[in-house]
């Protein structure tokens, strides 16, 4: 197996990110975007994924968190579906239901092609520091397009704004890493189809 990893680069008007992400890494993560909150939780991903992720992103936060968080997002996506290459031998599906305290969150994917969102959560605070809450959902939106991914969020039970977004955001690594490791099982991919 070669090296399954990525480095996207996205510049407007906007935002300059740069990201290199290792889908076989140990949990290593150099992260700087500005907002200390959206760090947090990407570390948090690098980590529980057990993915390597450098990213450098500079955005208009004078305006607000948006096009940052969304811009990421997107080059996230981009990288993951350009580390992945062309998916013989995945599992192709992930799963994982993470206890957090007192949340309990469900995150689950197939890296179809097909780019869709479930999203079912709700969380009762406008912000978690310097984080817009409404911008999970739009994160991993912007993710499941860029990365043509199938991904379903579910909360299943939790109350507490910080918990409920961090167990998101580990969920969501722990199924990505299950979905995207290999099986010798597999010896093309796996679909009926024969392609994906």
């Amino acid at each position: 197996m070669g090296e399954r990893t990525a480095t996207i680069h996205r510049k407007t008007s906007e935002t300059d990110i740069t990201m290199r992400l290792d889908l076989d890494g140990q949990g290593r993560a150099q992260v700087e975007t500005g907002i200390g909150f959206f760090d947090h939780m990407l570390n948090s991903f690098a980590r529980h994924g057990f993915f390597d992720l450098d990213l450098k992103a500079e955005g208009d936060l004078y305006v607000d968190c948006h096009h940052t968080i969304e811009d990421t997002g997107i080059v996230l996506g981009e990288a993951i579906k350009a580390a992945v290459g062309d998916k013989k031998g995945i599992r192709r599906f992930g799963s994982f239901i993470l206890p957090m305290d007192d949340v309990l969150v469900l995150a689950a994917m197939d890296l179809s092609g097909r780019p869709y969102l479930g999203y079912d959560v709700s969380l009762s605070s406008e912000r978690v520091g310097d984080f817009d809450t409404e911008m999970v959902r739009e994160f991993f939106y912007a993710i499941s397009y860029s990365a043509g991914m199938n991904l379903h969020i579910k909360l299943l039970s939790g109350e507490n704004n910080h918990h409920i977004i961090e167990g998101i955001f580990k969920a969501f690594a722990k199924a990505l890493d299950e979905a995207v490791g290999m099986d010798p099982r597999i010896h093309d991919v796996l679909s009926t189809k024969g392609a994906l």
